[in-house]
């Protein structure tokens, strides 16, 4: 039996650098961000941080009306991937469509007010707790498409979108789908903007992934989807596949709650377990997208792993340089980056490196890449790492 391959058809992002995937790519070769103290999250803490927040008008286009912000990012990256892939109601409703997307903080942590309320044994406005219940993002994503599917929400902290992806490749090749819309979605809360700082891995300054005077991340949102597809039945549509997701890992640290293994084990698993299910040699990698968040112990164990596995220096970029650290998202928005830098032959400067710590050295600027086959790390609380190996289809 010939095997099923995950073919990317359609892409979709929305993030601080731009409203749509070509809008965030231009900012992204142009060397442009805006982190800035919040807007949206408000606190009465000392020391702030800057985010990146997304201002744009997104709606849902009337779908919307009792949606959380997480699920209106989520809508708007899924338009754009499924008008890019081809896909409208009647296809949809033609195929067999599964729907899976991460996310860390949902909605559930922008109640606060309503659990403020109700402990102090108050009448609260219960319209949160409707609204919860209505906005499962992958259930809210199915009903509004009309996918009657598998549909499963992922919620692995910061490599949920990352693994939304790896799972849907094996749903695609295990024949459960013909199609599946798979990412990641997340919005900035209080709850999660104090929480960050009290661990201390927050940085009062734009994040500086890798550089060797890093003082810790930027917190973002956004919301990245793509539409993976059975390659035969995309083909025989006349779709185009931008891409191919080759090979998933996942491999836990076991170590610590919040802090990496200090040698990378997991990370090293995931990577030859990603590597080894796309049949790839090491060589053969073009460029890597890095978890890079900016804090301490995130970089230095992510550039001594990748250093030990590919001592032949190859592209490394952190792209939340631009997007700040959007949690569950984070892996989906970079996995459409991963397609698009593979696509562009080009991966962006990884903004704020200066000075390195003798391990690797990130993107410094616009960087032209040879070969077909790229990488997306994601390391997550939890110990939790997951990697995706994107290759491209053969001329």
């Amino acid at each position: 039996m010939k095997k099923r391959r995950a073919a990317v058809t359609g892409l979709g992002c929305i993030c601080a650098a731009g409203s749509t995937v070509e809008e965030t790519m231009r900012s992204l070769y142009a060397g442009e961000r805006n982190p800035a103290p919040p807007v949206l999250v408000r606190t009465d803490i000392e020391k702030i941080s800057p985010v990146f927040e997304i201002f744009s008008d997104f709606t849902g286009e009337g779908e919307g009306r009792n949606a959380t912000r997480t699920t209106l990012l989520a809508i708007q990256a899924a338009r754009e991937a499924l008008a890019q892939a081809g896909l409208d109601a009647a296809a949809l409703k033609a195929a067999r469509v599964g729907v899976i997307v991460g996310t860390t903080v949902g909605c559930t942590l922008n109640n606060e007010q309503f659990c403020r309320e109700y402990r102090l044994s108050q009448k609260p406005d219960v319209s949160p707790v409707t609204r919860f219940h209505a906005n499962n993002p992958a259930l809210h994503l199915a009903g509004l498409f009309g996918c009657g599917g598998p549909a499963m929400t992922v919620a692995n902290a910061c490599s949920s979108g990352t693994d939304a992806v790896g799972i849907a490749k094996h749903w695609i090749e295990t024949g459960l789908c013909d199609i599946v819309i798979a990412g990641g979605s997340d919005e900035l809360c209080r709850t999660t903007y104090i929480g960050f700082t009290c661990l201390m891995i927050t940085s009062q300054e734009p994040c500086r992934p890798f550089d060797r005077n890093r003082k810790g991340l930027n917190l973002g949102e956004g919301a990245g989807i793509l539409i993976i597809e059975d390659h035969e039945s995309a083909r025989n549509r006349g779709a185009r596949a931008l891409a191919f997701i080759n090979g998933y890992g996942s491999s836990a640290d076991a170590y610590h709650p919040t802090a990496p293994h200090p040698e990378g084990l997991g990370l090293r698993r995931a990577m030859k377990m990603a590597l080894a299910e796309a049949g790839v040699a090491f060589g053969e990698v073009a460029f890597i997208n890095a978890h890079g968040t900016s804090t301490v112990d995130n970089d230095k164990v992510e550039g001594k792993v990748i250093a030990d596995l590919f001592p032949a220096r190859i592209p490394v970029v952190s792209t939340k340089s631009y997007t700040g650290h959007t949690l569950g998202a984070a892996g989906a928005i970079e996995a459409v980056f991963t397609v698009k830098g593979l696509m562009d032959r080009r991966v962006p400067a990884t903004l704020g490196f200066e000075e390195g710590e003798g391990v690797i050295t990130p993107t410094v600027e616009n960087t032209p890449v040879a070969g077909t086959t790229a990488i997306s790390n994601s390391l997550a609380f939890g110990g939790n790492n997951a990697v995706l190996v994107v290759g491209m289809p053969s001329a």
